[in-house]
């Protein structure tokens, strides 16, 4: 950040909260957010990638205003106190939060403390040193006596990293490692005395200002991974997500890995990454295909549990409707209410797998309509395809030119291949007869899911052109023919 930016005194004031907190939360509140944003482009706030409200402090935000912000809590009086003579306290769990310094650096700091003296406490917890193992081992290279405080609040852990996020100048990996550690408490930590210590993901994150996938992969480093590896990603040499991809390794192949250099490791990281998520890829393909082998088809109803993709071009009920026919007008096939949609393939009702991935057509004003029903079937949306008309329709608010085909997913459904080409956001195709989708997005889904099983909604084999490629043995189909009367009487 440039001398010329300066701060009002509410950014101000949210950068210290957020230095603070570990975190700062706009909420709804449009000024705050863009407050937030200028901060984000000032460099001193990154915004979280799943709330756009909610920002972390940068290094530079800490350094710029550690001295400003409100200490997390209170510093206690300090209480000297001293261990048994010719004894030293033991070191409590909290202490190997962070790494101890190099001998070369320890050797540094005596030297300092012997021409300036101890400007810090070595703090103790229950007759464990909780923060300054450094300090305390750099006083007896020097020959002097260590001073010691007592601490005596009820959140030693927040006490901890308040002083040591302060104090030390670390990168994201190595904050990453930190709270891999308070997540997984278990495995050293006393628990019964460490107050607020046994975080969840989330919350560890926060407290350290990164983000929680950055914890997952370094919970995995510490299961994981070599004390070689684990080392240079405390030292800071290498970051948490390469050396992520390289604990798959074996533990000798790890250490050889990391002697690289730090762009060989990674390219090394990349490729690994690229390798396992084929593999994880085609593995869950084929499971999901054999657990839909397993579902129940029979002619005329509805399916259960045997298909891993679905396409479906929704019979929108039009507002033009006859209630002598049942029947939109112009219409050449019975429309379903939302409701009735809801209910088609919900719960046990449902002809998809667990993991499995739904194709969704709508129109612009059935938006949320579409959102309600899938939603209702089990899936989350994701994203959409436009498909542009090229002609221009009627409507009360605007003309109509645009279809929309919502891309959802449930459960663990694979992802595209990395090298896969993906289909664009926007197709143009001059429409044709009333209701009928380019085969284009068929054969899109055929390409990118060549081997699953596909169910088309409302869609009947004879009705398709000689050379659909919906006609490869891959595709199955029901529409209204197929025993929908006994489903829409059961449904109601």
């Amino acid at each position: 950040m440039s001398a010329s930016q300066k701060l009002s005194e509410r950014m101000a004031e949210m950068v210290s909260i957020a230095v603070r907190d570990g975190v700062f939360d706009a909420g709804k509140n449009e000024n705050d957010r863009n407050r937030c944003r200028r901060l984000d482009s000032y460099g001193l706030f990154r915004r979280d990638l799943r709330d756009s409200g909610r920002y972390y402090p940068t290094d530079a935000a800490r350094e710029r205003f550690a001295g400003s912000a409100a200490e997390p809590q209170s510093v206690p009086e300090r209480d000297t106190i001293a261990p048994p003579t010719g004894e030293r306290f033991p070191h409590h769990a909290l202490a190997d939060l962070f790494p101890m310094l190099s001998d070369a650096e320890l050797n540094e700091l005596s030297d300092d403390i012997a021409a300036r003296g101890q400007e810090n406490p070595v703090w103790i917890f229950q007759g464990q040193i909780v923060d300054g193992r450094n300090r305390e081992e750099a006083c007896h290279r020097a020959g002097i006596v260590p001073k010691y405080s007592e601490y005596r609040g009820d959140d030693p852990l927040g006490f901890v990293l308040s002083l040591n996020l302060r104090r030390r100048h670390l990168t994201e990996s190595q904050r990453a490692m930190v709270a891999a550690k308070i997540v997984d408490w278990e495995r050293g930590m006393n628990q019964s005395s460490a107050g607020s210590a046994n975080l969840p993901t989330r919350e560890a994150a926060r407290r350290l200002s990164i983000s929680e996938r950055a914890v997952v992969s370094a919970k995995r480093i510490r299961e994981h991974g070599s004390l070689a590896l684990i080392q240079a990603i405390d030292s800071g040499r290498i970051k948490v997500s390469a050396g992520a991809e390289i604990s798959y390794l074996e533990r000798q192949a790890q250490d050889e890995a990391i002697r690289a250099e730090e762009r060989q490791i990674a390219a090394r990281a990349k490729e690994l990454r690229n390798r396992r998520l084929s593999i994880n890829r085609a593995s869950r393909t084929n499971m999901i295909n054999l657990i839909a082998q397993q579902g129940k088809v029979s002619a005329g109803e509805m399916p259960r549990a045997a298909f891993p993709l679905g396409y479906c071009d929704f019979p929108w009920e039009q507002e033009a409707y006859s209630n002598e026919t049942g029947q939109d007008k112009g219409l050449k096939y019975p429309s379903m209410t939302v409701d009735e949609g809801m209910r088609l393939c919900a719960g046990e009702k449902s002809p998809f797998t667990r993991d499995a991935k739904l194709y969704f057509w709508t129109t612009t004003n059935r938006f949320r309509d579409a959102i309600r029903i899938i939603e209702a079937w089990g899936f989350a949306y994701v994203t959409a395809i436009t498909w542009d008309k090229v002609d221009i329709g009627m409507g009360r608010e605007v003309r109509d030119r645009t279809e929309h085909l919502l891309i959802c997913k449930r459960g663990e459904f694979p992802g595209i291949d990395l090298y896969t080409a993906k289909p664009p956001s926007l197709y143009t195709e001059k429409k044709t007869q009333h209701s009928r989708k380019p085969v284009w997005f068929a054969e899109e889904i055929e390409r990118l899911h060549p081997t699953m099983r596909k169910l088309e909604l409302f869609q009947r084999r004879e009705s398709l052109a000689q050379g659909d490629i919906r006609l490869n043995g891959q595709w199955h189909f029901w529409g209204f023919e197929a025993g929908d009367a006994q489903d829409r009487e059961a449904a109601e």
